[in-house]
């Protein structure tokens, strides 16, 4: 049997796993139980769930909103790992003279972010945690290459940066951070499969989460080695992304309780604002929870 990876560039984890193919880490988790393994790369992790459910990858990874929105979908996904929580991963940024001082002030703004990622699950609970709407208090627009410039012209009231557009717009000056990650969300990376997978081969689950903390630990231990691979292959400077790259934890941990509650906070603010239609029980997506359960 050959398992297939998804991966993108916005899950960190994934993506060094990918780029050290070299050295074989998958695979030489892997080839004990017999398996082999391909990496299956796509552009949007909002798509996880879509691509276990038709097959196309058996097993990968986003940040806390996809897999939400997948159980919403109706995408019988299965949690197998998380990262430890990534409290400087991002954050909402306004300009330096806005007279946005506290969340109730985005009241009737525009707000640039990565809709559909982490970025949204950020926005709606740090609104709905000052008691307004992420649905009618605020205008989410998808962000852009040009996100940044808008910000500073005052085009947009606020923006959700991450990484190394992160650590370029600090770097630059004249923009003041307005919420802190860590004090909303604990923003980890979720690993999820397909649930006949997750059921069936417990031991490949496993055998790819060691995978995954060993590409980790590379990462940990060649900071600006992996600074160098994202930037030649997404853009921005070796300095910016070793800066932001510096600031996740690089372990991958267990899918716990708290991790479950929190994902059922999210979801049922996605589905109280309307970004998910439906209401979603998240520990469905728990293996051995039932594959009729899937929502």
């Amino acid at each position: 049997m050959t398992i297939t990876i998804g991966v993108h560039s916005s899950n960190p984890s994934l993506y060094h796993l990918y780029h050290l193919t070299r050295l074989g880490l998958a695979q030489e988790e892997l080839a004990p139980l017999g398996e082999s393994v391909v990496f299956h790369p796509y552009t949007n992790g909002v798509r996880t769930g879509e691509l276990l459910s038709r097959g196309v990858i058996d097993f990968g990874g986003t940040g806390s909103t996809p897999p939400v929105t997948a159980q919403a979908a109706g995408h019988d996904i299965v949690y197998t790992a998380v990262s430890a929580p990534r409290p400087e991963h991002g954050a909402l940024l306004v300009s330096e003279d806005s007279p946005v001082r506290t969340v109730a002030d985005l009241k009737g703004t525009t707000v640039h972010l990565a809709i559909g990622s982490w970025q949204t699950h950020l926005v709606a609970k740090a609104l709905d945690d000052a008691g307004f709407s992420y649905a009618d208090d605020i205008t989410a627009v998808r962000s852009t290459d040009d996100s940044e410039e808008l910000l500073r012209t005052g085009a947009v009231a606020a923006w959700v940066a991450q990484g190394a557009q992160l650590a370029a717009a600090r770097r630059t000056g004249g923009l003041r951070t307005l919420i802190r990650t860590g004090d909303v969300i604990t923003d980890r990376s979720v690993f999820f499969a397909r649930r006949d997978l997750a059921e069936s081969r417990p031991e490949v689950v496993e055998a790819l989460t060691r995978a995954l903390q060993r590409a980790d630990d590379w990462a940990a231990a060649h900071p600006r080695r992996a600074a160098e691979i994202a930037a030649a292959d997404l853009g921005g400077s070796a300095d910016d992304w070793e800066t932001a790259l510096r600031t996740l934890p690089w372990r991958i941990e267990p899918v716990t309780d708290a991790f479950v509650a929190e994902q059922q906070e999210a979801a049922d603010i996605f589905h109280r604002t309307g970004f998910i239609d439906r209401p979603v029980t998240v520990a469905h997506a728990l293996a051995g929870s039932g594959a009729d359960k899937a929502v």
